[in-house]
């Protein structure tokens, strides 16, 4: 179920990275440059989470390497945040800081089911 709700969660904030770039690049002071490539990235590593999230049997490997890019993903955020190369303004800063809370939550829970495999 986090595999899901983890690939839903995150193709959706693709697609709003994506399609509402020109709006969000002011409310969170991230160019649309930037926005654009991380949406398209996230678009498509949530349809590979999806696909492993939707087997019959959850593959191990896969598994490992979605918490292992969750995890990932949790640090760079924070690196990107605390080093102000992206200069986001306060609602992109809060945004980044939940958008880690909340994939670190997932790679969590993802990690509490791949000991239960």
């Amino acid at each position: 179920m986090a595999l899901k709700l983890d690939a839903v969660a995150t193709g959706l904030n693709g697609i709003a990275y994506l399609a509402l770039a020109t709006v969000l690049d002011s409310f969170f002071g991230v160019a649309r440059a930037v926005q654009y490539p991380i949406g398209a990235f996230l678009l498509l590593y949530a349809l590979g989470v999806l696909a492993i999230g939707t087997r019959k049997e959850i593959n191990r490997t896969g598994l490992r390497a979605v918490i292992v890019t969750n995890l990932l993903w949790v640090v760079l955020s924070l690196a990107v945040l605390i080093s102000g190369v992206l200069s986001p303004t306060g609602v992109g800063a809060v945004w980044v800081v939940l958008q880690s809370l909340t994939v670190g939550g997932f790679a969590a829970l993802q990690y509490v089911g791949f000991k239960r495999l």
